[in-house]
C-alpha cells in the first residue's frame, strides 16, 4: 500500500494523526487524589469491554497532569459529554486550577465525581491497571451508571464533530418502565397469572389515567377514570427496567363482564401473597390493604434507603377545577 509504513520509520505526529481518524465520543474522566481533590481529564480512548462482569476501559496518559492520581486510585468515574458540553471539554483539556468550579458534579456509589449534567456517566472501581508505552489502561468495573437522551459530542481529526439522528425511533423504548395496574372491583384485586403458577399484576403500556385500559395483551378494561393514580415505583433488580404502578378501580360494567384469559379476582382479605411473583410486589399489596382500610393511599418512591411514601389527603378533581381555584 502506498501509505503503509515500515514500523521503524513511523512519524509519531502522523501516527496520532492516523489515530485521529476513528471517530469517537469525548469523555472527562475523574477520580480523586490521595487528599480527596477532584481530579479530571479530558479522553477520547474508552472502550466497553464486558457485559459480565461489567468493565471498561481508559487510556491515561503518563504526561497528563493527573496522570498520579489517576495511577493510584482504587476507583474512578467516566463522563461522556453531549454536544453542548464542549466548553466543558476544553476545560478538562487545560491546565486549570480549578477545573471542578464550573460543573455539577456529585457522588454516587464509589465517591469518584460524577459530572451529573453529562450525556452518560460511569461509576467505576479499578478491576485491573496494565502498562501500556506511554499510557496505563485503566479498566474499571462499572458499579453504577446512569444515561440521558441527549445528543453525543463526537470528536474526529482533531475537531468536535456532531452526531447525525442520536437518537433513533425505539431507542427509549428498551429504556420504559413496566406499567402496572392494581384494579380493584368491590372488595377484589385482579391478578394475572405469570404462567409459572404464580400472580401478578396486570400490565398495560399507556399511563394515561382513560377510561379504557388496554392490557399487553390487547384486551381492554373498562375503568372508573376519575380513580386511577399513580401508587408506587420501584425497580426489582438492577437489570430490571423498574415498575410504575397505578391503582384504578374497574368500572361496573367491566366487572361484570368475562375477564381476559389468565386473570382472576382475589379477595383484598385473601391475596394469594406466597405466590406473587416478587418481594416488591408482595410488599406492595399488604401497603394496599392496609390503606384500603383507612381509605386513604400514599405513593411510594424507592429510594436507596428504602423508600418513601407521600400520603395523598383529600379527593382527586379535574385540572381544570384545582386551575381556578
Amino acid at each position: 500500500m502506498a501509505d503503509a509504513v515500515a514500523q521503524r520509520t513511523i512519524d509519531p505526529i502522523a501516527l496520532r494523526r492516523a489515530f485521529g481518524t476513528f471517530v469517537t465520543g469525548v469523555t472527562v474522566i475523574t477520580t480523586r487524589d490521595c487528599d480527596g481533590n477532584p481530579r479530571g481529564m479530558t479522553a477520547n480512548s474508552f472502550t466497553s469491554v464486558s457485559l459480565d462482569p461489567p468493565l471498561l476501559l481508559v487510556c491515561v496518559g503518563k504526561a497528563a497532569a493527573s496522570f498520579p492520581a489517576f495511577n493510584e486510585t482504587r476507583s474512578f468515574a467516566v463522563n461522556f459529554l453531549h454536544e453542548g458540553q464542549v466548553e466543558i471539554s476544553s476545560v478538562f483539556a487545560s491546565k486549570a486550577a480549578d477545573k471542578f468550579q464550573s460543573v455539577n458534579h456529585d457522588r454516587a456509589h464509589t465517591g469518584a465525581p460524577i459530572l451529573t449534567d453529562s450525556l452518560t456517566w460511569f461509576d467505576c472501581t479499578v478491576h485491573n491497571r496494565i502498562e501500556a508505552g506511554d499510557h496505563i489502561i485503566l479498566i474499571g468495573q462499572v458499579q453504577a451508571f446512569g444515561t440521558s437522551p441527549s445528543a453525543p459530542l463526537g470528536f474526529c481529526r482533531g475537531r468536535y464533530a456532531s452526531v447525525k439522528d442520536p437518537l433513533p425511533a425505539g431507542w427509549l423504548a428498551s429504556q420504559d418502565m413496566i406499567i402496572g395496574y392494581l384494579v380493584e372491583a368491590g372488595n377484589r384485586i385482579l391478578l394475572r397469572s405469570d404462567g409459572k403458577g404464580g400472580w401478578v399484576l396486570p400490565t398495560a403500556r399507556r399511563r394515561k389515567a382513560d377510561s379504557q385500559l388496554v392490557l399487553d395483551g390487547g384486551e381492554a378494561l373498562s375503568l372508573v377514570p376519575e380513580n386511577t393514580f399513580l401508587y408506587s415505583v420501584f425497580d426489582v433488580a438492577d437489570s430490571d427496567p423498574g415498575y410504575l404502578i397505578y391503582r384504578a378501580e374497574l368500572s361496573r360494567e367491566s366487572a361484570q363482564a368475562a375477564l381476559p384469559d389468565g386473570h382472576a379476582f382475589f379477595s383484598v382479605d385473601a391475596l394469594p401473597y406466597e405466590r406473587i411473583a416478587t418481594h416488591e410486589l408482595r410488599a406492595m399489596l399488604r401497603r394496599y390493604a392496609r390503606e384500603r382500610q383507612d381509605k386513604r393511599f400514599g405513593i411510594y418512591i424507592d429510594t436507596g434507603d428504602g423508600g418513601r411514601v407521600a400520603m395523598i389527603d383529600g379527593q382527586s378533581q379535574s385540572w381544570t377545577q384545582a386551575a381556578s381555584e
